[in-house]
């Protein structure tokens, strides 16, 4: 029987928050996957950039946007949360104000079941907050919690979120628990887990302008480093065809005139002559009239000559790789999956290619726990001498990682009991040898040519 059912990607609370093409994947996976087994499906992303009512309110400033589709969020300023009153920021909602997301819930019909998704940990004050409107909206409506705040931290997730349910993991794999449970039904059609080509798209037709989406080629990651959650978020590493990848991006283009693409594969370039080089040939065989954006930090030691090469040529426009540190120490101590000279040599063939010194951002983390600052300005300087960009990740502790008993160890934070000590503006690991004020150094080095 078919039922109402509600989505909602909720506000996030920080110092601080950028819009690098994000969406909520996972939900908008779940809504195309809900809509396939005939469910009416209503959708409320409270971080929506244009909305219409933002857009026409002059007590709002509007965000600035780039043309790639990426930007910033409307934000507000919130009082901080007592655990974080000592830093000397503002502390913001990002997204859409409350009344109008008031205004959303009133104008949809009862839902027979909703849905609540979540990302970073420490973002949880948002998302209690939307639970807590969305339950004054529909009292005795079940609420189902995932995400990944929920996958990290669940027991926290059960006890403060408000969430009738909260699901660890792929929200696709527990649906017809979740179903059967709170509808009393079971669904008809459900894909091939293990096969990702047969997921539906994700129904970003919900989206109000959808200028740009989001793409993944594969979920996981066959690397574990001792910082990265990816393991703990996906049970292993899968993959999609590289031409039903181009398909999709083919499909979103001329269906709703999306220009920009960002991936968020874990490992988008892993096994490339398999997978990243017959997606690359096709893109530009097909000559679609696009971009594409890499925000979430791709192996640099699967980078050739011809994989730049292709990669340039089909308007890869925005390259980041995780590099993390030029220590060889912690590159040994946290997972391997670079080394100095690899990294040298990938950076020289995608100068080649045709990319510039700022195209291409390195990511270095920030804050590990018993780093130094000389290190960091060490990795800092060797990414310029070999002609890139230095980024800095602050880094945050993850719980579950290989690296989370000695941040736990080394804190002065309560990692373990209190998610917002998450946030990486705090830097939880600073120590006397890196501190704040090293770091803000560190920052402005990045910043020099």
């Amino acid at each position: 029987m078919s039922k109402k059912i509600l989505l909602i990607n909720p506000w996030i609370y920080d110092f601080a928050a950028y819009d690098f093409w994000v969406k909520p994947l996972g939900l908008l996976s779940l809504a195309s996957l809900l809509r396939e087994n005939g469910h009416d499906i209503y959708y409320i992303d409270c971080l929506e950039p244009f909305h219409p009512r933002m857009l026409r309110d002059p007590q709002v400033k509007a965000p600035k946007r780039k043309p790639t589709g990426a930007g910033k969020f409307a934000r507000e300023i919130i009082p901080s949360p007592l655990q974080l009153k000592h830093v000397p920021k503002n502390y913001n909602r990002y997204g859409i104000t409350p009344e109008i997301f008031k205004d959303e819930l009133a104008g949809i019909p009862r839902p027979d079941l909703i849905f609540v998704t979540s990302m970073m940990t420490y973002w949880y004050p948002g998302v209690i907050d939307t639970i807590r409107l969305v339950k004054e909206a529909y009292p005795g409506v079940p609420l189902v919690l995932g995400g990944n705040y929920v996958s990290l931290c669940r027991d926290h997730a059960a006890a403060h979120s408000g969430a009738d349910c909260v699901v660890t993991g792929e929200g696709e794999r527990a649906l017809s628990r979740i179903l059967e449970r709170f509808c009393g039904d079971l669904p008809r059609f459900l894909p091939d887990f293990s096969d990702l080509d047969t997921y539906p798209y994700p129904a970003f037709d919900l989206l109000k302008q959808a200028d740009q989406v989001p793409i993944i080629t594969s979920r996981g990651c066959p690397f574990r480093c001792t910082y990265c959650a990816s393991h703990l978020l996906n049970d292993r590493f899968r993959t999609r065809s590289p031409l039903k990848v181009v398909d999709e991006i083919e499909s979103w283009n001329k269906l709703r005139g999306v220009r920009n693409f960002a991936f968020y594969d874990d490992a988008l370039l892993v096994g490339a002559n398999s997978r990243a080089i017959p997606m690359l040939r096709e893109l530009m065989r097909r000559d679609i009239d696009c971009e594409f954006h890499c925000p979430n930090g791709l192996h640099l030691r699967e980078i050739t000559k011809e994989l730049a090469t292709l990669m340039y040529r089909a308007r890869f426009t925005t390259i980041r790789f995780g590099f993390e540190t030029a220590s060889v120490k912690r590159q040994l101590d946290t997972g391997g999956k670079i080394t100095n000279d690899e990294a040298r040599d990938a950076i020289a063939h995608l100068r080649n290619a045709g990319y510039g010194e700022d195209d291409i951002g390195m990511y270095i983390l920030c804050g590990l726990p018993g780093q130094t600052s000389e290190e960091v300005e060490a990795t800092i300087e060797f990414i310029k001498s070999c002609g890139a960009r230095p980024v800095i990740a602050e880094y945050s502790p993850i719980p579950g990682t290989d690296l989370w008993g000695d941040a736990v160890a080394r804190s002065r934070y309560d990692l373990t009991g209190e998610p917002l000590f998450h946030n990486n503006t705090l830097l939880p690991c600073q120590n006397s040898m890196l501190t704040y004020e090293m770091y803000e150094r560190l920052k402005s080095l990045t910043r020099e040519r």
